[in-house]
């Protein structure tokens, strides 16, 4: 019976001469109810007056019995009981057996016990309504409910994470499946919940999972992707305490509401892909927007079109890159690190150095004191290699830069002797063949000490001995045989145009 009832009774108790009968059917109360304070009027000596004007707790303490502590029990220190309630897993059975057994004769029952922290509880955990301007905060969480999705190809069942960001001036309420809830498809949902709201707030309210919040505490070390995203976008981001659902409370009723109007009803359908069910979740989420407020006039839509549409920030010209960043690591003698076992190089004045990759989809950035010192197209390739010769040095990169192919085009440039000489170098081998490199790479050496021409000659040696080696080239040149040919080799002059020894075609002719 509430204290309002029990003053009108008194009140007709006290102004009118109606049976208790007939009071107790205007009020709707039981005979003996009117009964019992018809008698403690009497012993109270009480007018209207006083009792118009006296406390609620008064009245009650007045008329009612009320549960008072007992002075011969002992109690609890209810701050230290609740203090111990916020540890997991503690329960309040066992705070009182402990209590009890310090003291048994003292120690209230638990039902009692219970009772009393209940009523510490009721008046210290008070909620602040809080004040929401437009356009400044959105609230952000995932949904406990999930939605299944069967993938065709394997057959097997998924459950698809339920993105919710809530508007705080308007509660415009936004909705999204995703495949989990891992960095990418956090960053991703983000992207699709500003360009829902064709704009952005200035403030991001996140809880603390693991792809908004690295490492929760008095000061949150927020993830240095989503910290990316917020600058991109010109917002900042104050991730809620640990278990403090009230710093988020429009994100914990937009929750309940996405899960009454759209999952439960989505759950009864089946779908084989996530884009499918976001397809099903917009037709819905048009519907709760559109849904009258309570207690107050219009619809989440109306306020969004009336007060935050128009203070959200523009929005980019493009949506946000999703990138993962690497841990930062030494550079190794080879001016190549690992990004998701692919090794990509960097340049080698940066050996020894930290330095830390940035990876899109598409690119591998890698950074050094926070500049971008190389780039990469992203590879899947388990444990290859992607190498620019830009980042080589000199002799690396000349090294590099060899091919059968080269060596055939500089030797023809000298003579068509050293040009057979390093065909012969690749008989029999393959076009790749490292043996074969590291020869031809001696001959150009070789070329450069003794000059092009003298080279061109003792390639000719080496080919006319039928020793087409670099060490018979080398002999050669260090003993000199290539000038010796020179010296030796006959000069043919011109032959005379009138010779006795010479015979025309007439001598032939005739027979002699």
């Amino acid at each position: 019976m509430t204290i309002e009832l029990i003053r009108e009774v008194l009140r007709l108790l006290l102004n009118t001469r109606y049976s208790n009968h007939h009071i107790a059917r205007m009020v709707k109360v039981a005979p003996n109810t009117v009964r019992r304070y018809r008698r403690l009027l009497k012993s109270s000596l009480l007018d209207w007056q006083a009792i118009d004007v006296m406390p609620n707790d008064v009245l009650d303490q007045t008329f009612n019995k009320c549960r008072t502590i007992s002075p011969n029990k002992r109690l609890p220190d209810w701050a230290y009981v609740h203090k111990l309630m916020q540890q997991k897993h503690q329960t309040l059975m066992q705070l009182w057996e402990e209590y009890r057994r310090l003291e048994p004769d003292t120690a209230y029952c638990f039902s009692q016990y219970t009772y009393y922290y209940r009523q510490f509880v009721a008046h210290i955990d008070l909620a602040m309504r809080q004040t929401h301007h437009a356009g400044e905060k959105v609230y952000v969480d995932y949904a406990g409910r999930t939605i299944p999705w069967i993938d065709i190809a394997t057959g097997k069942e998924h459950q698809a994470q339920i993105f919710i960001g809530v508007l705080g001036c308007s509660q415009y309420t936004f909705g999204c499946a995703c495949k989990s809830q891992k960095l990418e498809d956090f960053l991703e949902a983000h992207n699709r919940m500003f360009s829902f709201f064709n704009g952005v707030p200035q403030i991001i309210v996140p809880d603390n999972l693991k792809s908004a919040v690295t490492k929760p505490g008095v000061e949150p070390l927020v993830n240095r992707s989503y910290l990316e995203l917020c600058r991109y976008y010109g917002c900042f981001v104050e991730p809620a305490r640990v278990r403090r659902p009230k710093d988020k409370p429009l994100a914990e009723i937009g929750v309940l509401l996405f899960t009454r109007w759209v999952t439960v009803i989505l759950r009864r359908r089946q779908f084989f892909s996530v884009e499918e069910i976001n397809q099903a979740i917009t037709e819905l989420l048009q519907q709760l927007n559109l849904r009258p407020f309570k207690r107050l006039p219009g619809c989440r839509q109306q306020r969004f079109e009336e007060m935050d549409k128009p203070q959200l920030k523009p929005l980019p010209v493009k949506p946000f890159e999703i990138a993962r960043w690497v841990a930062s690591q030494k550079v190794p003698s080879d001016y190549h690190i690992y990004v998701y076992q692919h090794a990509y190089s960097v340049p080698y004045q940066y050996v020894g150095e930290k330095v830390e990759a940035r990876v899109t989809r598409s690119a591998v950035e890698i950074l050094h004191n926070n500049k971008r010192i190389a780039t990469h197209i992203r590879q899947e390739q388990i444990g290859g290699h992607t190498t620019l010769d830009i980042h080589r040095p000199e002799s690396h990169r000349a090294y590099a830069q060899q091919s059968a192919e080269q060596f055939r085009h500089w030797a023809v440039k000298i003579g068509e002797c050293a040009g057979l000489l390093i065909s012969a170098q690749f008989a029999g081998k393959p076009e790749h063949s490292t043996s074969a490199y590291r020869a031809c790479s001696q001959l150009q050496a070789l070329a450069k000490l003794y000059g092009h021409e003298r080279f061109e000659l003792a390639c000719r040696c080496a080919i006319e001995i039928h020793s087409k080696t670099v060490k018979s080239v080398r002999s050669i040149l260090q003993c000199k045989l290539d000038q010796k040919l020179k010296e030796t080799r006959p000069v043919q002059s011109q032959l005379p145009l009138h010779h006795p020894n010479l015979r025309g075609a007439g001598y032939y002719q005739g027979g002699q």
